[in-house]
């Protein structure tokens, strides 16, 4: 099984890598398109500002390339935001591959949220054995707004969509990598689709 970690740039990369070994596979970071078309399995992660990233994927042709993927695709935190039509971080449009847009929290809460929260209506395979009220981890100042695709939510000032699903598209705003044994087992049931 080929596992790639797209590496356009996007913070966290390693911890996902790590995360993947633990689980037993050996995932290849790469920013090569043939490469990438090839895998089995694609994470795109992200930590950083939105403008930027989508920058560094229009230079290396990546933002036509993702779109158009046919296998599994993980987008984790700025890498599911990316997914979707626009977001207000730097005002930037999305690969539209989820139909809702991204929106800032406001200054009535501490922004970015870090830390531990629940997910609950949880309505996808990738949650197998996961239960509702479970805790992952996010760090972050934007959320996607809720949608047909929402597969999970999480409570933050608004209720917002915590997890996404399109076909075969898959985001998380939160780090699986990071969330302990319970993030674990997202990761290994999305290597496992």
């Amino acid at each position: 099984m080929k596992l790639v970690i797209i590496n356009y740039g996007a913070g966290n990369i390693k911890s996902i890598q790590f995360a993947c070994n633990r689980l037993g596979v050996d995932a290849i970071l790469s920013n090569n398109p043939e490469e990438i078309k090839s895998a089995d399995k694609i994470i795109f992660p992200g930590v950083g500002e939105a403008s930027s990233a989508m920058k560094m994927l229009k230079q290396s042709g990546l933002d036509t390339l993702i779109p158009n993927l046919k296998q599994p695709v993980l987008g984790i935190c700025l890498g599911m935001q990316l997914m979707c039509l626009h977001t207000e971080e730097g005002n930037t449009e999305g690969l539209g591959i989820f139909q809702t847009n991204v929106k800032r929290f406001s200054n009535n809460v501490k922004v970015p949220q870090m830390g531990w929260n629940v997910i609950k209506n949880l309505k996808s395979d990738l949650f197998k054995g996961i239960k509702e009220n479970e805790y992952m981890y996010l760090v972050h100042s934007y959320y996607a707004e809720h949608c047909n695709e929402t597969i999970a939510a999480t409570d933050y000032e608004i209720n917002y969509a915590s997890a996404l699903q399109h076909e075969n598209f898959y985001g998380t705003q939160f780090h699986p990598e990071k969330s302990g044994n319970e993030g674990a087992r997202i990761l290994e049931n999305f290597i496992n689709m």
